[in-house]
């Protein structure tokens, strides 16, 4: 169902993401434009909404900000991006030659910031920034104070597709779960809830296990009883091996 207008016409589900991606653009100074991005493993990125100028570099292979922040879990933030060792390919010739009609607003990028949003170990939300000046870590701190804000939108956008929603719930589920375990991660281990969140992933990948399913063992691991999760059939309930993935992954934590 589409929200609607106070005009009683209906609006695409994606104009809640995009205006928070346009407010996003306004708190950032010299920001030219803001997305989100949809990283899972093996398949290719998708940009779930957008605002203003990107870096077309997603669908082309280059390499970016954007999928190395979604790939690895962690904060990335470049001064110049089409002159960045960590990006031989990517640069501004080379974009333009793809998108020609974008030659203008493509010369005027350099600093992009891309802040990795926790969400479940099948895929990660990637909130960034495109910017006509060096991106820092305090355009990071701008994009940490909106990820939350970010996250919940992406769930209202993608629950709008008939074909989301059970994945939706399941996702929406597991947060409780997660933050109790982010929060066990950050107090063993003294770290930031990006950090912490990288462990967490990690160690599912590892084990072979749903981070879910991980974050829930570990919170009944330490705290003796169950981590918070709504009543009804959806239940997440770990397996042997996610209870085994958290007993040694406390242990790892402990003898830190």
């Amino acid at each position: 169902m589409r929200p609607p207008t106070t005009t009683g016409e209906r609006v695409p589900a994606t104009a809640l993401l995009e205006e928070l991606l346009e407010r996003i653009a306004a708190d950032v100074p010299g920001a030219l434009g803001a997305a989100v991005s949809v990283h899972h493993r093996g398949e290719p990125p998708r940009i779930a909404a957008a605002h203003g100028v990107l870096v077309p570099a997603q669908f082309d292979g280059f390499g970016d900000p954007v999928t190395t922040a979604g790939r690895t879990g962690l904060p990335v933030v470049t001064a110049d991006v089409c002159a960045d060792e960590r990006w031989p390919s990517l640069t501004l010739s080379g974009l333009i030659e793809q998108d020609p009609g974008s030659a203008a607003d493509l010369s005027r990028v350099f600093g992009v910031a891309a802040l990795p949003v926790a969400w479940d170990a099948e895929g990660t939300l990637v909130l960034s920034v495109t910017l006509d000046r060096p991106a820092t870590n305090e355009t990071l701190d701008v994009l940490r104070r909106h990820e939350r804000l970010a996250a919940m939108a992406f769930v209202v956008t993608e629950a709008a597709q008939p074909d989301r929603m059970t994945q939706m719930l399941d996702l929406l589920q597991s947060r409780a779960a997660l933050e109790e375990a982010k929060g066990i991660v950050i107090a063993l281990r003294r770290c930031d809830p990006g950090e912490a969140w990288t462990t967490l992933r990690q160690a599912s990948q590892t084990s072979n296990v749903k981070v879910r399913e991980l974050a829930v063992a570990l919170v009944k691991q330490l705290a003796g009883a169950p981590a918070t999760q709504p009543d009804g059939e959806r239940v997440i309930r770990p397996g042997a091996a996610a209870r085994e993935a958290a007993a040694q992954l406390l242990r790892e934590l402990e003898r830190r």
